[in-house]
C-alpha cells in the first residue's frame, strides 16, 4: 500500500517526532538497580520498582523486529554530525559518549531540528531486521530546544575493523561508574552507513523505566566492526546488554 503525504499515518510521523519523551527519561541513573541478567534482568524490570511498571504493562514497547508493514513516503533525514565526544562513561549498562554541541538531525520537510547529545552501544543488537540480529547496535540520542527526543539506531555487523571505533579502544572505561576525557575527537558521520533509508515506528525506552511515546528511526543499512572490537565492548559490559524483542501489538512499521 502506497501512502501519499496527506495520509494521516504519515502525518502521525511528524506528530510523534515532535512530541517524544523528555531526554531526562533516557538517563541510566535510576533509584532502583536493574540489570540485564538474573532477578534484576529484563523479565523482572516491571517488578523492581513502581516507576518501572511500563516495562510489564506497556503495550508499545521496544525493541521490536523490524519488517516491511507500510510503504510510506517518509521524510528525508539529514544527519549533520560535526561535534566530538567530551566525556566517555561506563555506566554499568553501556558505554556512552556525551558530545559537544554542533551536531544535528534535521528533517527539512518538517522544519524539525534535533541536536545530537550522546550515543551509546548495545550488544547484541536490540532491534532485529526481518528476524536478523546484529552483533551490536548504536543509539544516537537527539533533543530539540524543548527537550523532545529523536533517536536514530544503527546496526553493526561483525566484519572489517572499524577505524572510528578503533580510536575509542584506548580510553573506553573499564569499570562501571568510570568516565574518561577522550584525548582525540572522532567524526560521528564515519559511524553511519552511506545511505539514510530507515524504518520508523512508535515505541518505548529499551531500558527502565520503559516509558512509551518514543519515536524510533532505525537505519536499514548496517556498518561493520571487527570481532576484537565487539569482544572489547563485551569485556567491559558483559556478554549481553540488550532487551529482548517485544510484541508488535498491532503497531505498524513505516519504511
Amino acid at each position: 500500500m502506497k501512502i501519499r503525504r496527506t495520509d494521516p499515518l504519515l502525518a502521525a510521523f511528524a506528530v510523534v517526532v515532535a512530541c517524544m519523551t523528555p531526554a531526562s527519561l533516557f538517563a541510566d541513573e535510576q533509584a532502583a538497580h536493574w540489570s540485564y541478567e538474573g532477578e534484576e534482568g529484563p523479565a523482572h524490570w516491571g517488578e523492581i520498582s513502581d516507576d518501572f511498571h511500563m516495562c510489564k504493562d506497556g503495550r508499545n514497547q521496544s525493541p521490536i523486529n523490524l519488517k516491511h508493514d507500510v510503504d510510506a513516503e517518509l521524510p528525508e533525514l539529514v544527519l549533520d554530525y560535526y561535534s566530538s565526544p567530551n566525556l566517555v562513561t561506563n555506566n554499568g549498562h553501556t558505554i556512552q559518549l556525551d558530545l559537544d554541541s554542533g551536531s544535528y538531525l534535521r528533517i527539512p520537510s518538517r522544519g524539525s531540528s534535533f541536536e545530537l547529545k550522546q550515543f551509546h552501544f548495545h550488544s547484541p543488537s536490540e532491534h532485529t531486521i526481518n528476524g536478523k540480529s546484529f552483533a551490536m547496535e548504536m543509539h544516537f540520542v537527539h533533543a530539540d530546544e524543548y527537550g523532545e527526543l529523536a533517536v536514530v539506531g544503527v546496526m553493526i555487523d561483525e566484519g572489517e575493523e572499524n577505524p572510528v571505533l578503533n580510536q575509542l579502544r584506548g580510553f573506553m572505561p573499564e569499570h562501571a561508574g568510570e568516565s574518561k576525557k577522550p584525548p582525540i575527537g572522532i567524526q560521528e558521520t564515519d559511524l553511519l552507513p552511506p545511505t539514510r533509508d530507515y524504518f520508523y515506528y512508535s515505541g518505548s525506552l529499551t531500558t527502565p523505566p520503559c516509558s512509551e511515546g518514543v519515536g524510533w528511526i532505525v537505519l536499514k543499512k548496517s556498518i561493520e566492526a571487527s570481532a576484537d572490537q565487539i569482544a572489547l565492548f563485551k569485556d567491559r559490559l558483559g556478554p549481553a546488554t540488550n532487551r529482548p524483542i517485544q510484541p508488535h501489538n498491532a503497531r505498524l512499521v513505516l519504511d
